[in-house]
């Protein structure tokens, strides 16, 4: 079990098991040993070379980063009318939130330093569960998954009219990139989402054009037509459109290929991403009376609990019950910025994988030397010689 943490935060935390009693071991399609072979950040915010009492600039740039980050979040928690006394328990985090990213300026091996994005999300949610927040987006998320799944016959039909099966995946991808421009983690796009709500379809015809800074989708739809995969394994993100216009009608046409397909989804609330309980709730309300997904038998369309309860994912720890059901997987897909991008971008598996998020943050963007709102699509596919 974890220790209650202190207020001052010494040490980075597990990752919290599951709430079932579930162990938490290594994802086990990494190629292994994991030590030498996996690392979860993909950007790496220091070298040993660097002084290690002293910020890096690329530190500096992304404590920034978190740090810009904070109204948004505290305009959410103020207005958590679940949570007694928010607009205090609100100002309390952005204070020790903020306090802390001044530490890690002054000291970057305080606090379980030096950061990365892994350690700076873990922070920011456990102030936040401190102070007695548990799911500051839930109201935002409810209302985008309503409107969602209003829309999600609609979104199949589109997809299923295309009768060429390159131009029908493609579209799927699109699709895929247009719901996860729903990331309200980004400081941009929660300002852009409370004035103006994003429309899905009209995000789908925006989609910068290709080649995208990462673009494997070639490859990918050639491999797509061969019909290959028995089994994928993808790691869901947001609510809201992600989910249900994005990833639902491609995990559906991976079925009708007669792949079976694992969605993993978080353990815990965190930002707007979607949880293990609202992907069952989500899926309960899509199926007809015959559990069927716009004629897609469900039978073997199964969610898990990954035992995350961050926006990123760390690989070498994940719930026994997602280890268990991915062990035979030969598609493994991590969505999103920060499951795809900003952790496992170079993560390498025993079998095929995908990568696939829309860069939201200018510092992700120049790293990769792409634009803002540019797409990743990073396909590797193991030879089964």
């Amino acid at each position: 079990m974890r220790k209650k943490s202190h207020t001052t935060i010494s040490i980075p935390l597990q990752p919290k098991k599951m709430e079932s009693s579930g162990e938490m071991v290594a994802f086990p399609l990494l190629i292994t040993p994991i030590e030498n072979n996996y690392r979860a950040c993909t950007i790496p915010y220091r070298f040993p070379s660097d002084n290690p009492n002293k910020p890096t600039p690329i530190e500096l740039s992304w404590i920034n980063l978190f740090a810009n980050s904070i109204p948004s979040f505290k305009k959410r928690a103020e207005s958590d009318d679940t949570v007694t006394d928010a607009p205090a328990k609100a100002e309390k985090f952005a204070q020790r939130y903020a306090e802390i990213l001044e530490d890690f300026k002054k000291d970057p091996e305080g606090h379980g330093g030096p950061p990365d994005c892994i350690l700076l999300c873990r922070i920011r949610e456990l102030i936040l569960r401190e102070v007695g927040f548990r799911d500051i987006f839930k109201k935002v998320k409810d209302e985008e998954n309503a409107k969602a799944i209003s829309l999600f016959k609609e979104v199949v039909n589109l997809n299923d009219a295309i009768e060429e099966e390159p131009k029908r995946v493609e579209n799927l991808v699109r699709g895929i990139f247009a719901g996860n421009i729903f990331d309200l983690g980004s400081a941009t796009l929660a300002e852009l989402f409370s004035k103006d709500g994003i429309s899905f379809l009209a995000s789908c015809q925006n989609i910068v054009p290709r080649p995208w800074v990462i673009d494997d989708l070639d490859a990918f739809i050639s491999k797509w037509g061969k019909k290959p995969w028995k089994k994928a394994v993808i790691f869901v993100d947001n609510s809201g459109a992600d989910i249900i216009l994005g990833i639902l009608p491609f995990a559906r046409e991976l079925r009708r290929c007669g792949t079976k397909v694992v969605l993993a989804a978080n353990d815990l609330p965190s930002i707007n991403d979607v949880t293990y309980h609202e992907l069952l709730e989500i899926i309960s309300k899509l199926m007809d009376e015959n559990g069927q997904l716009m004629g897609v038998d469900t039978q073997n369309l199964l969610i898990a609990n990954s035992g995350n309860d961050l926006p990123v994912i760390d690989l070498s720890s994940v719930a026994q019950e997602l280890a268990y059901l991915a062990s035979d997987a030969d598609l493994v897909v991590l969505e999103g910025m920060g499951r795809g991008i900003e952790t496992n971008l170079y993560a390498q598996f025993r079998c095929d994988s995908l990568k696939i998020g829309m860069v939201k943050h200018p510092e992700v963007a120049q790293f990769l030397g792409g634009r803002l709102y540019d797409c990743v699509f990073k396909f590797n596919e193991v030879s089964s010689g």
